[in-house]
């Protein structure tokens, strides 16, 4: 009798032992796989989505970095060689030191001895260009955050519809490794486009951010120079 129970006990525990080995793991690159013709296309669609985002958020963020760099020092030397009358020294500094800054105090200054408003308004339409040029590739990070989930939803409903193709086709028998391939797309392009939204939704809102302090920047500095322009000498 105690015979047979341990023999009962190994073979139970053979079976368990036999069932966590051949436990199924799935990793991401067999997810995509299995997600047949159709979710690769979309996957890879919504990959290079994601590559385009991280490239035109590092190429923004690096050229917003260096146009907001300006030296302390340097509204105060422009003040002091327009007051001293030394406008070549004034437009020289503007020339090396190279920021959008910088061109539009340097617009402003090759606009001296002009009414003060054509000098303003040479200074903002410099800063449009200026302006212009951050914000440059900028929408393409909105178009992807608003594009992405939508290419995803797009597999979903493209897998959705094969699910059901192979459903019908089953003979009226429902077996899950017949649906499979339609729920993988179904499942892994809605995750992808989701992902690939929020990461490009949150590019485009921090490179906003930093745009919006360069332009203030840019904003404050142009009102100090006409604010010198207009003081009585």
């Amino acid at each position: 009798m105690l015979n047979t129970l341990l023999q009962n006990t190994q073979t139970e525990t053979a079976v368990l032992t036999d069932g966590e080995s051949v436990e199924k793991t799935l990793s991401i690159i067999e997810l995509i796989s299995s997600g047949g013709a159709a979710g690769q296309v979309i996957i890879a669609v919504l990959f290079l989505l994601l590559v385009g985002a991280i490239y035109i958020y590092f190429e923004r963020i690096f050229a917003i970095k260096a146009a907001s760099k300006v030296d302390a020092n340097f509204m105060n030397q422009i003040k002091d060689h327009v007051s001293n009358g030394k406008i070549d020294s004034a437009q020289v500094l503007c020339a090396q030191v190279n920021t959008p800054v910088s061109r539009l105090i340097g617009k402003g200054i090759s606009r001296i001895g002009k009414p003060l408003a054509d000098i303003n308004t040479a200074i903002e339409n410099a800063g449009r260009l200026e302006i212009y040029g951050l914000e440059k590739n900028v929408s393409i990070l909105a178009t992807i955050s608003g594009a992405a989930p939508m290419i995803g939803f797009l597999g979903t409903v493209i897998g959705m519809i094969l699910a059901i193709f192979e459903l019908a086709n089953a003979g009226g028998s429902i077996q899950m490794d017949v649906l499979a391939s339609g729920l993988y797309t179904a499942m892994t392009t809605t995750v992808a486009g989701l992902i690939v939204g929020i990461v490009a939704y949150m590019a485009y809102n921090h490179l906003v951010v930093k745009t919006d302090k360069v332009v203030y920047q840019m904003e404050a500095n142009s009102l100090e120079f006409l604010d010198h322009l207009n003081e009585p000498t």
